[in-house]
C-alpha cells in the first residue's frame, strides 16, 4: 500500500497536525513504507502460537487472599489532612 501526497494531506487534516507541503512526499514514503511492514507482518504464520506477555517466563508471586484489617488504622490516619474518631474527615460536597 502506498500513501500519496493528497492522502497525507488529509490525514494531517483530520488530526489536525500542521504538516508543511514541502514536506508531504517525503512524509507520504515514510508512511509507506510502514504500511507495508505492517502488511508483511500478516504474512507470518502465528498458528499455533501461545498468546504471551512477555518473551522470558516469569512467575507472579502470590500472596494468600485473606481479608484483614490491617491492624494500621491509627498509621493510615497519619496520612489525612484531617481525621475524627478514627476516620478521614472530608469537606462537604453536597448541600
Amino acid at each position: 500500500m502506498s500513501l500519496d501526497k493528497a492522502t497525507v494531506a488529509k490525514i494531517a487534516h483530520l488530526a489536525r497536525i500542521k504538516v508543511p507541503e514541502a514536506d508531504q512526499d517525503h512524509l507520504a514514503g515514510e508512511l509507506s513504507n510502514i504500511l507495508n511492514f505492517v502488511e508483511q507482518l500478516n504474512e507470518v504464520d502465528t498458528a499455533g502460537v501461545q498468546p504471551m506477555t512477555s518473551v522470558a517466563p516469569h512467575k507472579l508471586r502470590r500472596r494468600p487472599d485473606a481479608v484483614t484489617d490491617g491492624g494500621i488504622r491509627d498509621a493510615v490516619l497519619l496520612n489525612a489532612p484531617d481525621s475524627a474518631e478514627g476516620f478521614f474527615v472530608v469537606p462537604k460536597v453536597v448541600e
